[in-house]
C-alpha cells in the first residue's frame, strides 16, 4: 500500500545522496547494511546535499515504491543522530515533522496519561 504511517518504521541514512538514484541506486545502500532488509517493508529515507530533496524507498510486497519529493523553498530539517552510527531509526513524530516542516528542536510535549498497547 501507498501509505506511510506510524505503523512503519523509517531509516534515516544521513549521508547526502544523489538525487539521480533510482531504486536500483538506493537498495545497494541500503544493501550495505547487513541489519537492514530491503524486503522488509521498512521505509529508508535519503537527502540530498542541499536538503531540498528526499527520496523514501519501501518495499510493498511484490515491488518497490520510491517517493520523492522536491521543496520549492526552504529545506528539510535533518533529525539529531550520532555520528557514530551509520544508519539512525526515525520514530513516526519525528519523520512527520521533517516532512511537514516543522523543526523537532522547538517543540516540547505535554505528558499525557498513555496506555501501552501491545501490537
Amino acid at each position: 500500500m501507498f501509505e506511510l504511517s506510524e505503523n512503519n518504521r523509517y531509516f534515516f541514512f544521513p549521508e547526502p545522496v544523489r538525487m539521480s538514484y533510482g531504486i536500483d541506486g538506493l537498495s545497494k545502500l541500503v544493501y550495505t547494511h547487513p541489519a537492514l532488509s530491503l524486503v522488509s517493508g521498512d521505509i529508508f529515507v535519503f537527502f540530498s546535499h542541499d536538503r531540498k530533496r528526499i527520496k523514501l524507498l519501501r518495499w510493498d510486497g511484490d515491488g518497490f515504491i520510491l517517493y520523492y519529493k522536491r521543496l520549492t523553498r526552504g529545506t528539510f530539517d535533518l533529525p539529531r543522530y550520532s555520528t557514530e552510527k551509520g544508519v539512525y531509526e526515525l520514530d513516526w513524530y519525528t519523520f512527520y515533522f521533517i516532512m511537514r516542516g516543522i523543526t523537532a528542536q522547538e517543540l516540547r510535549f505535554k505528558k499525557r496519561f498513555r496506555i501501552a498497547c501491545s501490537n
